[in-house]
């Protein structure tokens, strides 16, 4: 009987000798010494022993010794030699294990037949050699596995490291096939009987430890599991070792060791887990693992985030392959939800996620079985609902994220429903963008799988509502209608103990959907009749359902409908990933009807705009996905009703997209051909409205294809300028921007074709009374444009339209009579025209200026690309004849140096400047046209009274006056201050609106006049109005981001508008400081301490200004500004007095973003403070200051710190008992002077008749104090001149301490005396001294044993000394 094996620690350890009779090598060889014929010849001779013998031969030692040589020496063996080798060993193997089986019936049969013998059985040897062999050849392959991959991976360093580029072609062979094939045979010979093997159920500890240590140490190689076949026969090795032979508890500990370690091993261990409990129909391998985790500390996993991730993740990938396994074991999971590492949270979510999803979808078992997991099922639930509210951001949209997968399962009840519904409209409005994120996310999902129908308008279920419920009434007459809540459970769900679960709604689903698809055709075309007849879909319980089902929609599409305001602000967030998904989520809900929804995409249409190019793209696609389809009509028809219902800033981004999408091919020319007719109203049913919007459209295309417009010319005059203009009066204003919008050629055309029709049309719009007064403004205004933009001579056509104007105003005899009432200012005027006329003319008047104006900088512009591209020919000209041109070159040099072509652009701008200033001024002997209206107009607007009388009069009076004033600079320095007296005193809000905009003008045409009237300026953020403010925000926003007005000392009234009681000017606001700490250094940095300054000076509630302040704070994100501020803002404490101001500055510290260098110069900065800490406001931020930077301390930094806190403390309570005993003091002060203040009162009111006084030498004596004296036992020596001693009072306390009080010193006695021997004495004083001392003198008891609460007080009245004894 050969040696028995153990495996020893390593493959050298064979080598040693042993005291027991164990197998080692005797006779090793040195295979690396030998030549490369001998090693091959060695190898052959192994082989051939191996194969050639029986498979037990690995027990003799010579062969045992020269296996282990050639194992030792692999590495160096040559790739035949190599695959000798391994198939040896492998093929023994591979025919050992079969033949394990067959020892049972052979051991069967020897034990018959020696039944009646008495020597032991041959089987027990044969069985020990099976044993052997096995452990031996298990041994040496995995010895080979591991010397291969050991060697593969120094290759791999070697060639990262780049210090051998050698190919060895010697030693490479294809390992990765023998490795695969290698671990499965060592897989397989774990899954036969090992039993008959070691004579138990479990093996040896030895082997069991080997095999198990070895193939988790192979587990750490990323690169091994990537193959499939090695990855499957670890798996299959684990499994068998942890759960066929019990070897669990050291399973568990190497698995929880390298999950903690390596992430890629988790998938793969949650694999070989999933894959022994299916195998071995045993879960305890699971289950152990489950208990390991939950007995786990909970803090351990705050400091190892990423083991707290990879076993998160090790968790999750249990639950999805063992729901059921882990839904028994989960509830030791439980506790880590108040854990403080999120992401064992946020893996449990997952976890709950998963087995909510699958391990109750087949209920096996009697009723109480199948509640109890009902029961637990809904305890998930409610943990997952409950996880909505995790303090951690992650966690909370972790959760969405289940909610949303548990959703695409069909996994959530429709009890459940809307309860989740509401929790996901909730978390949009959360301060985290991934929180935000995932609840848009959930409710996509769950408009896309809910189970109420395609059509989700409330209207709808409204009524199919009411239809049911009236059905159900009839069914049950006798019995009121009950909630549709009990219905629901009633019927759909089962409801056990407060557990609601869905457990069959098959049956009437179809039903339920069947009942919805016939009311939802009678509900588009408005609400049913009352008799209209409802479907009849089965009997009492199925109704009940369906009501219930009803309202249940009609609860989830009211909740989707009120996040619509919600979702517009979320348009308007700075995330680029929440604006992205609310467009994804409003176009869900336009899919399902919700109510609202196609409000909100319209409001999507500006982000057109953004600069971040994902949320353009989401924009460009939602557009195209809503509103362009495959029906060229369809499309035309959502286009034109979109420019029908849009105002001026969705217009302009409608045009914007528009362009975009025909530049793009996207809107095809079918869509123009459709546009087209419905403006020439060739589809039936087109109303003028829609003529319009379609020509609006075209307008739009225009300037991505300039000839869309030139092929119906004549359509644009016929139908723009006649009788539909009458109908839709703006269809005139949109026929003049077709005309501005056409192409040079098509304008030649246009005027030689129908030039004098089209100038006869404008003028008649324009002089005309047929349009109503709130159309003309904006028709005669593109009208004008039109005269200006095509008219060969425009200033010809627009003199006389003003001189049509005028005379449709004023009738006058003559010219000079006009005149002369004009210059008079005559009042007669006023009262003989109509008020809508002159407005009209005073509009026509101020336009045609303007646009006097910029026709004449568009001549200048024009000139000026004439001299360049007349210059650019002429630099190439000489370029290409420089050698002819030789002879003139000096002169042209000369006229280089002599300025001629600066001479010319000097011409050209005083020309521009004359032609400019006389639009108003005139000429030098006489004004012309518009300028005999510009001091009329002034005097008009100065006539306050008549202003306030007619305000729509006031509105062009001072809409003309602007425009005038932008045109001269003269003009406009004379008018500022009454500009500035109607933008504050107008009464009409929107005079003050029109002249707030127009000052943003003059500020940039005029910035020098404008300047001394910046205060003025931020003074209209004050305004009542709510317009007014806003055109004032945007306006300086304007002004200041583009740097057309300095950032002055009035910042803090824009800084007021954060807090915006209308949130449209709060946002707007917010963005222009945003903006503006963008641009440079960030100028808020520099404002913020006057900023300060000025709100602490103001009367903000203190709420309006922490929230101010934690904006603007907000805004600064340099740690060198942030540790600057601290400086700056402690120095601050030393200026101020104000204890409110106090909290106001120790509230912006608070705010700060400390760095370590910050905090260190708020310790240094002690002394400035040290003050202020008396008020606990102060002292309260100042802690918030140390809780938060006690959070990013180093632990040198931490000391200091708390050594700060404690100081702080410290002349906190100094300062507080400081302030008691001031106040104390003050309180006592305060109640001795009352108290005197009563005594003289009382006793003039008091007159005594029967008392002496004794007068003698201007001294006063009263007898009651001689009494006071002898009942008090004391003496009291008096000098009856007071000439050398001082009065006393000594009094004895009971513990015998004598207490003596001066009464006066000799001095003030003798000054006292003076003064009563100078003063007359009434006989009314006398008798107040003598009621006083009375009062005084009140028998008291007072022994040398009373208790010192006596309050002794001497006091000088007219020169005598009272005694005044008070308890």
């Amino acid at each position: 009987m050969a040696p028995y094996f153990v495996f020893p620690q390593n493959l050298k350890s064979l080598e040693e000798e042993n005291d027991d009779n164990r197998l080692h090598v005797l006779n090793p060889t040195d295979v690396a010494s030998l030549r490369l014929p001998e090693v091959e010849e060695f190898v052959k001779g192994v082989s051939f022993d191996l194969s050639d013998k029986e498979i037990f031969c690995i027990e003799e030692q010579e062969v045992f010794d020269n296996v282990y040589s050639v194992v030792k020496g692999f590495s160096g063996l040559t790739p035949s030699g190599k695959v000798n080798l391994v198939e040896s060993l492998r093929s023994n193997l591979s025919v050992l294990l079969p033949n394990v089986d067959s020892l049972l019936r052979v051991s069967q049969g020897q034990d018959d037949e020696n039944e009646n013998e008495n020597e032991p059985p041959p089987v027990l040897d044969r069985v020990s050699s099976y044993r052997n062999a096995l452990k031996i050849y298990t041994f040496f392959l995995f010895s080979i596995v591991l010397s291969e991959e050991s060697s593969a991976s120094s290759n791999n360093k070697t060639k990262m490291t780049g210090t051998n580029r050698k190919k060895q072609s010697v030693h490479s062979w294809n390992w990765e096939p023998q490795r695969g094939r290698i671990l499965n045979l060592i897989a397989n010979s774990l899954e036969i009987n090992l039993a008959l093997l070691f004579g138990s159920t479990d093996p040896d500890e030895n082997y069991l430890s080997f095999i198990t240590k070895n193939a988790f140490g192979l587990f750490e190689s990323a690169t091994l599991l990537k193959d499939s076949e090695t990855k499957d026969a670890l798996c299959r090795i684990i499994g068998a070792c942890a759960t066929k032979y019990h070897y669990t508890a050291q399973s568990c500990a190497s698995i929880m060791h390298l999950v903690h370690k390596y992430d890629y091993v988790v998938t793969h261990m949650a694999d070989a887990v999933a894959g022994a409990e299916k195998k071995y129909a045993d879960g305890t391998l699971a289950s152990s693992l489950i208990r390991e985790i939950g007995r786990s500390n909970p803090k351990a996993y705050v400091k190892d985030t990423a083991g707290a991730e990879n076993v998160g993740r090790f968790l999750v990938e249990l639950a999805d392959r063992l729901p059921k396994l882990i839904s028994t074991n989960i509830g030791v999971l439980v506790p880590h939800f108040g854990g403080e590492s999120y992401k064992i949270r946020n893996a449990l979510v997952g976890v709950l996620g998963k087995l909510v999803a699958k391990a109750f979808k087949d209920f096996e078992g009697d009723v109480s079985s199948k509640s109890v997991r009902l029961r637990t099922r809904q305890a998930m639930l409610e943990i997952l609902l409950e996880r909505c509210r995790d303090v951690s951001a992650y966690t909370r949209s972790r959760v969405l994220q289940v909610w949303a997968e548990l959703c695409e399962e069909h996994s959530v009840s429709i009890g459940l429903w809307n309860e989740v519904a509401a929790v996901a409209a909730g978390r949009l409005e959360d301060k985290s963008a991934i929180v935000r994120k995932a609840a848009l996310n959930l409710l996509i999902m769950m408009l896309q799988h809910n189970p109420f129908g395609p059509q989700l308008r409330i209207a709808s279920f409204q009524a199919t509502l009411e239809q049911y419920n009236k059905k159900l009434n009839e069914l049950e007459p006798d019995k009121c209608a009950e909630s549709v809540l009990d219905g629901l459970q009633s019927d759909n769900e089962t409801y056990d103990g407060g557990e609601v679960h869905n457990v069959s709604m098959e049956e009437p689903g179809k039903e339920q959907q069947e009942s919805l698809t016939d009311s939802v055709p009678n509900l588009e075309e408005g609400i049913p009749q009352k008799d209209s007849s409802v479907p009849d879909i089965g009997n009492l319980e199925q109704t009940r359902a369906l009501v219930a089902s009803l309202e249940a929609g009609l609860i989830f599409s009211k909740c989707v409908s009120a996040t619509m305001p919600t979702l517009v602000q979320l348009m308007a967030s700075s995330s680029a990933t929440d604006v992205e998904n609310t467009i994804l989520l409003l176009m869900r809900c336009k899919q399902f009807q919700i109510d609202g929804a196609e409000a909100c995409l319209r409001k999507m249409l500006p982000l057109v705009f953004s600069q971040d190019k994902s949320i353009y793209e989401a924009v460009e696609n939602a557009f195209v996905t809503i509103y362009v389809r495959k029906n060229p009509v369809d499309t035309a028809k959502n286009l034109l009703n979109l420019a029908i219902d849009s105002n001026i800033g969705d217009l302009a981004a409608l045009e914007f997209i528009v362009n975009a999408l025909v530049s793009k091919g996207d809107i095809s020319t079918g869509t123009i051909s459709a546009l087209w007719d419905f403006f020439c109203f060739n589809i039936s049913g087109t109303t003028a409205d829609q003529s319009r919007g379609a020509l609006s459209v075209l307008c739009m295309a225009a300037k991505s294809s300039s000839g869309v417009l030139g092929s119906h010319l004549q359509d644009i005059i016929d139908i723009g300028f006649g009788r539909w203009a009458k109908v839709d009066p703006l269809l005139a204003r949109t026929a003049c921007i077709a005309i501005q919008r056409l192409s040079e050629e098509d304008k030649k055309k246009l005027l030689a074709s129908n030039g004098s029709r089209v100038f006869g049309f404008l003028e008649n719009l324009i002089s005309g009374v047929w349009l109503q007064e709130n159309t003309w403004y904006a028709a005669a205004d593109k009208a004008i444009g039109v005269i200006y933009t095509i008219h060969p001579t425009p200033e010809i056509l627009a003199a006389e339209l003003v001189k049509k104007s005028l005379s449709s105003v004023f009738i006058c005899s003559g010219r000079d009579d006009l005149q002369n009432d004009i210059d008079s200012g005559s009042a007669d005027i006023l009262k003989t025209v109509q008020v809508a006329r002159i407005s009209r003319y005073l509009f026509v008047v101020s336009h045609v200026a303007m646009n006097q104006l910029l026709y004449i900088e568009t001549c200048v512009r024009k000139i000026q690309k004439q001299k360049l591209k007349r210059d650019k020919l002429g630099a190439d000209g000489q370029n290409a004849h420089n050698s002819i041109q030789q002879d003139d070159t000096p002169k042209d040099n000369i006229n280089a140096e002599l300025g001629v072509s600066a001479s010319e652009d000097a011409i050209l701008d005083t020309l521009s400047e004359r032609a400019e200033k006389e639009i108003l001024a005139g000429g030098s002997n006489e004004k012309y046209l518009i300028g005999l209206c510009a001091p009329f107009l002034t005097k008009l607007c100065r006539n306050f009274s008549l202003m306030q009388k007619y305000p729509e009069l006031q509105a062009s009076g001072m809409l003309a006056l602007c425009r005038f004033m932008i045109i001269d600079p003269d003009f406009c320095d004379a008018n500022l201050q009454l500009l500035f007296t109607v933008v504050e005193s107008a009464p009409s809000e929107t005079v003050r609106s029109n002249c707030t905009i127009a000052l943003g003008d003059l500020a940039v045409r005029f910035p020098n006049l404008l300047e001394p009237w910046t205060e003025n300026m931020y003074a209209r953020l004050r305004d009542p109005s709510v317009s007014v403010r806003k055109n004032a925000v945007l306006v300086l926003s304007h002004l200041i981001l583009n740097d057309m007005m300095k950032v002055k000392g009035y910042i803090n009234e824009m800084a007021i508008r954060l807090e915006d009681e209308q949130e449209r000017i709060s946002n707007l606001a917010k963005l222009f400081f945003h903006e503006l700490s963008k641009k440079g250094s960030n100028p808020i940095y520099n404002l913020l301490p006057d900023i300060l300054g000025k709100l602490s000076n103001q009367e903000l509630k203190r709420e309006t200004f922490c929230n101010i302040m934690q904006f603007l704070i907000g805004s600064i994100k340099k740690d060198k500004q942030m540790e600057s501020l601290v400086e700056k803002l402690c120095n601050r404490f030393c200026g101020v007095t104000d204890t409110r101001q106090w909290e106001y500055i120790s509230y912006c510290l608070s705010q700060l973003a400390f760095t370590e260098k910050g905090m260190k110069k708020l310790i240094d900065s002690f002394k400035t403070f040290e003050h202020v800490l008396s008020e606990d406001s102060v002292m309260d931020n100042f802690k918030s200051i140390i809780t938060k930077a006690k959070k990013f301390a180093k632990p040198e930094l931490k000391l200091c710190i708390e050594e700060f806190e404690e100081k702080l403390t410290k002349f906190h309570m100094e300062k507080k008992e400081q302030e008691v005993t001031a106040r104390n003091a003050q309180i006592h002060q305060q109640k001795i002077g009352g108290m005197e203040g009563c005594a003289v009162a009382r006793n003039e009111g008091e007159v005594s008749e029967g008392s002496d006084i004794i007068e003698a030498d201007g001294e006063i004596n009263d007898p009651s104090m001689e009494e006071i004296a002898q009942s008090s036992d004391s003496e009291v020596d008096r000098s009856g001149e007071y000439s050398g001693t001082s009065s006393g009072v000594t009094d004895m306390e009971s513990d015998g301490t004598e207490v003596q009080s001066k009464v006066a010193s000799k001095s003030r006695a003798t000054e006292s005396k003076a003064k009563v021997e100078s003063c007359d004495i009434s006989a009314s004083t006398r008798r107040s001294t003598r009621s006083k001392q009375r009062a005084v003198a009140a028998p008291v008891p007072i022994s040398s044993s009373t208790p010192y609460q006596v309050y002794k007080r001497v006091c000088m009245t007219n020169s005598c000394v009272i005694m005044q004894i008070e308890h």
